[in-house]
């Protein structure tokens, strides 16, 4: 069987030495191709029709790796749940390599569940293929709407079992990445006190992810900066859609600002802040409402990490990453502003408006939690109000007076803004103000129960016929089709109040 060959460039194995162990994937009885990204593949440079399912199966279960290929683990420390365990790294995972893609952007091509590593403390390296398929589903469901994350190229059963609760189909999953650096692989190294190597990385993330750093005298500080606001605006987004992460541990917050490590994650239906699902988080530390503090927290280990290279006198490194950490939380309200005033069919508006659009939010906010109002839904519905249409929002409601209130102030800010800007007529305001808002506001996420309805029907029953039709609806989540009104239902009340998610370790 002739190898695929892929243009690999592989800088972090080439020059950060110390960083990860080289490693081989384990090899796997019968592997069989169940997803592959076409779309992904040709922005990599391969062409899938150049290319057999066979050889396709083969390498990307690890069995026949591609021409150049330099597969390492990386070292990499972590605060899970807050608590610091200083030696992580992949323990099911290898990254295969790196590849410049078609539109010049470096990207990482990375395996999960392709076997025990130096790191794997004890576990079997390998992973279940319900958990594999969530990846691609909420991987795909994210760039959709247009939030940065990873994405899986490749889901390939193993065609042996894995043992969790229970036996379940093995798979191994192909993952593309900006890059995997976190804030934990800083971490390793300043617990360890190496701070050249500490430099070094460094150096490479700003070299790889921030270039026009390259060059400044506080470049170390500049680069904690530059994540800061990565950071910033990516819980703002998903704030906006509603998604929560789950397990943001340290080593699952990326410096190149994508969202990475779909464990534990789900999205919330109706609103409320305190939503948390995830079965490992015992005391909902990552629940919805805590993810823009957590992020906060995390960075804060980040500027920990940096400290040595930021200056060196001790207090002066100190009040440097102090300044930069608290710029967090303005950055952060900043972005979240600017989406929530998208999603409300708003402009930037005047600063004079900014605290009465924050009142204006937050009362739409809380007219959800109280009446408990699907959150994806309610912003759908606003679109289609905005346009005149009121009484689709309206039936979301309970008590319907309490939104007739808020509309009228909504309205009223709406109705100044069109002033402002002398739209040909109030209909084509309307008109422009709903398409910009459903072009923002998603009528399709990934609702927990259809998700779990197909991870089922593969595990379970080998049918992932559920899968590919939900990751079909999923690939357009702003275009309302009739056809595919069933996937942007909420669940039944009794599966959201029972349900749970599990980190598929």
């Amino acid at each position: 069987m002739e190898k695929i060959k892929l243009a690999f460039d592989n800088s972090y194995a080439r020059e950060l030495p110390g960083c990860y162990v080289h490693w081989q994937p384990q090899p796997v009885p019968e592997p069989s191709l169940l997803f592959f990204g076409e779309e992904l593949a040709r922005e990599l440079g391969l062409d899938p029709a150049a290319v057999d399912e066979a050889t396709l199966a083969s390498t990307f279960s690890g069995n026949q790796l591609p021409e150049g290929a330099t597969p390492i683990a990386q070292a990499y420390a972590g605060h899970q749940f807050g608590n610091f365990s200083p030696q992580l790294g992949d323990g099911r995972a290898l990254l295969i390599g790196e590849l410049v893609d078609r539109h010049g952007r470096r990207r990482d091509l990375a395996f999960k569940g392709s076997g025990p590593t130096p790191f794997a403390r004890r576990g079997d390296g390998k992973a279940a293929l319900g958990p594999m398929l969530r990846e691609v589903l909420i991987g795909e469901a994210m760039h959709a709407l247009g939030i940065p994350t990873t994405r899986a190229l490749a889901v390939v059963a193993t065609g042996e079992p894995v043992f969790r609760d229970r036996y379940l189909p093995g798979a191994v999953l192909t993952r593309v990445a900006a890059s995997h650096l976190r804030v934990g692989t800083f971490e390793y190294f300043a617990a360890r006190g190496d701070h050249e190597q500490l430099r070094r990385l460094a150096d490479y993330a700003i070299a790889r992810h921030y270039p026009e750093l390259a060059d400044a005298d506080e470049r170390h500080l500049g680069l904690l900066r530059a994540v800061t606001r990565r950071q910033a605006a990516l819980v703002a987004q998903w704030m906006g859609v509603g998604f929560i992460h789950g397990v943001m541990n340290t080593d699952n917050t990326s410096i190149a600002g994508e969202t990475i490590d779909y464990g534990p994650c789900a999205f919330m239906e109706a609103y409320e802040p305190a939503t948390a699902f995830s079965s490992i988080d015992r005391f909902n530390r990552y629940a919805y409402e805590n993810q823009p503090r957590m992020v906060h927290w995390n960075l804060a280990r980040l500027a920990e990490a940096l400290l040595p290279l930021l200056a060196d006198d001790q207090q002066r490194a100190v009040d440097l990453a102090g300044e930069a950490i608290n710029a967090f939380p303005d950055e952060y309200r900043r972005c979240w502003l600017a989406s929530m005033r998208a999603k409300l069919g708003l402009n930037a508006g005047t600063a004079e408006q900014e605290g009465s659009d924050v009142v204006l939010v937050e009362e739409w906010l809380s007219l959800l939690q109280r009446q408990r109002v699907d959150f994806t839904l309610a912003w759908r519905r606003l679109a289609d109000a905005a346009e005149g249409q009121v009484q689709r929002l309206r039936a979301l409601f309970a008590e319907p007076q309490a939104l007739d209130d808020w509309l009228a102030k909504w309205q009223s800010r709406c109705a100044a803004q069109a002033g402002a800007s002398l739209p040909a007529s109030p209909a084509a305001a309307q008109a422009a103000r709903a398409q910009a808002m459903r072009g923002v506001n998603p009528w399709i996420i990934a609702r927990n129960h259809r998700v779990e309805e197909a991870l089922a029907a593969a595990s379970d029953d080998g049918d992932l016929a559920p899968f590919e039709r939900l990751l079909a609806a999923l690939a357009q989540p702003y275009r309302e089709d009739p056809a595919l009104a069933a996937f942007a239902e909420p669940a039944p009340a009794a599966f959201t109040a029972a349900y749970r998610t599990f980190c598929g370790t």
